[in-house]
């Protein structure tokens, strides 16, 4: 295949073999160029061309050599790695003088008819944006040091300390996901304090999305906004948190878009957290989610009974508390939907006890707590679990209990005993005669092997998080 390499245009031009070269296209080639772009759209559809190969503009003609143009780094390099080859050979389909293709920068490019270049700037444009009012404040609490690592976020975790540590950018964005309260913003923020600590020359900007979208639209009404890309635009680190909430605002996600492709120019860091992965955001642009998994994209899964009960050691600790490990033992069994809720229902029996200057015990705490248990033993049940499990992976009810052992039966039925030990506080022997009159070790070992899957197996993972979300709400 012909070279479609994105090295410099000028390394080649400045080649002897090329000194008497002319480089302005011909009109034929100018014309040749304007119909295989067009066709582009039917060959690529209009999502990807409108998103990519819109922006493309022939500079020039040299030995065979097709040299386009785009505005960004980000651009070109997404065009080499996914596109490239087919424009290729479009071209040379419409003309055998065509050999190679380059693609280079050019940052005065267009996109979707608007310069990249600021439009020329309203008298109170120039008016600067505080970063004090744009940023939000970080929480003192949400440290590295006060993260508790397991395996449902040891990834995400990794990653995010990987950001801190590295002198350049790892890998951009840092895309973290995950459900409501499992501790992505808490990530956010050990971030963010670490990078001020131990870089403190660098610019910090750490925001929701939301308030993202609300400085973007005060901008628009004040005419400040070339105050606003600016300030955006020169952070060394951007952080945006529930990126979620952007969904279906169109002009605030080509404001991101254009702030997203600037900043991963200059080699800034960009960190974004949401509730589902980059390619499930509903309502989010095509070409935006292309950009937001273009890094490392890491997810937070639901937690464990060792990760929820290391959580409320830690959590204790920090009270300074006296409350014996059978209680936080039953908390972890109990409090399965989140993180917050967890830590919460321990704040609750401390608080209750110190109030009423009572010890804190088992039974003091199922009464502090009792609208919270009641409400989840109630929305929760084996025989739900079961249901939902079945449901999901298009069973009968009678395939939790039969003795199948076929995997597409096998492992569903794991899964619903993982869940049913997680999500119950039923006893491992209770589980197993749910399933059949099954043994105790059965159970531990489906709960052992759905925990191993859940690391190695992104389906199983998605599968295991549905099905808790469907029953927890």
């Amino acid at each position: 295949m012909s070279d479609v390499s994105g090295k410099s245009v000028a390394l080649i031009r400045g080649n002897a073999e090329y000194q008497d070269a002319s480089l302005e296209p011909s009109p034929e080639i100018m014309k040749l160029w304007n119909v295989v772009h067009n066709d582009m759209r039917g060959e690529f559809g209009e999502a990807i061309f409108r998103s990519w190969l819109k922006p493309l503009t022939l500079q020039a003609f040299y030995h065979g050599t097709m040299e386009v143009s785009v505005p960004t780094r980000f651009m070109r390099d997404w065009i080499q790695n996914h596109y490239a080859e087919r424009i290729l050979a479009m071209c040379v389909e419409a003309s055998e003088e065509i050999k190679r293709l380059q693609i280079v920068v050019v940052q005065n490019a267009i996109i979707d008819d608007e310069p990249i270049e600021a439009k020329p700037a309203k008298a109170n444009q120039n008016k600067k944006i505080d970063l004090s009012e744009v940023s939000s404040p970080l929480d003192p609490r949400l440290t590295f040091e006060s993260f508790v690592v397991g395996k449902p976020n040891a990834l995400a975790h990794a990653a995010a300390r990987r950001v801190v540590e590295s002198m350049s950018v790892p890998f951009n964005p840092l895309f973290i996901y995950g459900g409501v309260g499992l501790g992505k913003t808490h990530l956010m923020h050990a971030i963010a304090h670490a990078i001020e600590d131990q870089y403190p020359e660098k610019t910090v900007m750490y925001l929701s999305a939301e308030k993202f979208m609300y400085q973007f639209v005060k901008a628009l009404r004040s005419d400040s906004t070339m105050a606003f890309k600016e300030q955006f635009r020169s952070v060394d680190v951007l952080m945006i948190d529930d990126i979620q909430f952007i969904a279906g605002k169109e002009s605030t996600q080509e404001e991101f878009f254009h702030t997203f492709n600037a900043l991963v120019d200059q080699n800034k860091q960009i960190i974004i957290s949401a509730d589902k992965a980059p390619g499930d955001l509903a309502g989010v642009d095509e070409r935006l989610r292309s950009r937001l998994a273009w890094g490392l994209v890491a997810d937070i899964h639901p937690t464990t009974y060792e990760l929820r009960l290391g959580i409320l050691q830690s959590k204790r600790a920090q009270l300074g508390a006296d409350v014996p490990d059978s209680v936080l033992e039953f908390l972890a069994l109990k409090v399965t939907s989140n993180i917050r809720e967890l830590e919460g229902a321990l704040n609750r029996i401390v608080a209750h006890a110190d109030v009423s200057k009572s010890a804190i015990t088992l039974e003091s705490t199922q009464e502090v707590l009792q609208d919270l248990l009641r409400a989840h033993d109630r929305r929760i049940t084996i025989d739900e679990i079961q249901r939902k499990v079945a449901e999901h992976y298009n069973l009968r009810m009678a395939d939790m209990h039969s003795a199948r052992r076929a995997r597409n039966v096998a492992r569903p039925r794991q899964v619903a005993m993982y869940l049913a030990k997680q999500l119950t506080a039923r006893s491992l022997p209770e589980i197993g005669r749910k399933f059949g009159g099954r043994d105790h070790t059965t159970v531990m070992h489906a709960v052992r092997k759905v925990e191993e899957l859940i690391e190695e197996d992104a389906q199983i993972a998605q599968d295991v998080d549905v099905v808790r979300r469907a029953l927890t709400g």
